[in-house]
């Protein structure tokens, strides 16, 4: 089983590592002040995109030779109308380059708390996307994913992250329109 660390408390914080948890991994929710804390084989980026400066400020050599999975949804929180990556980018790509000693990969960006708490979107099972270039760290991510009652579909190399930061801003601005609830989403029939 997989030591999965999970930087960030919050809801999604929490839903990951329920799914994990339910599928006998051992989890650690690591808040700022932990910055002495030993971190497991699998890091969670729970946080929202503009604290992940201060994320990899913090814990970034500790990163080194670790599988950290981006969850961000790199919007402009001010006017919720726009991302603030280039449209030929993406926050996971960003993170990727500062940590080169890392495995990264883009994954949980496209589901809501709710849904991963669930394991449904209406009346289909919650799918995670995965992005990344490495295989077997997609496979790991993909197998904590599946154990923990879920789906997991590998959605293609690090460059697909932006399509799924674009899938996870459309959901987010949908729901905070109220065209769709925030215990919904998007759901994936394979």
């Amino acid at each position: 089983m997989a030591h999965i660390s999970i930087i960030g408390t919050g809801n999604m914080g929490q839903a990951i590592a329920a799914v994990a948890g339910c599928g006998g991994h051992t989890v650690t929710l690591v808040t700022k002040a932990d910055t002495d804390i030993a971190l497991g084989d699998v890091v969670v980026l729970a946080v929202p995109h503009p604290a992940v400066a201060d994320v990899l400020a913090t814990w970034g050599p500790a990163l080194a030779g670790k599988v950290v999975v981006d969850i961000t949804n790199p919007l402009n929180f001010e006017t919720f109308d726009s991302l603030v990556v280039p449209a030929d980018g993406s926050a996971t790509a960003g993170i990727a380059a500062a940590l080169p000693q890392s495995l990264v990969l883009k994954a949980f960006n496209t589901n809501f708390a709710g849904t991963l708490a669930s394991g449904t979107v209406g009346d289909l099972p919650t799918t995670v996307l995965i992005a990344g270039d490495d295989a077997d760290a997609k496979a790991t991510l993909a197998g904590i994913v599946t154990s923990g009652g879920l789906k997991a579909i590998d959605a293609g190399g690090l460059s697909r992250a932006r399509e799924l930061e674009a899938i996870g801003f459309l959901q987010i601005t949908l729901a905070a329109n109220e065209k769709i609830s925030w215990t919904g989403g998007f759901g994936v029939v394979a």
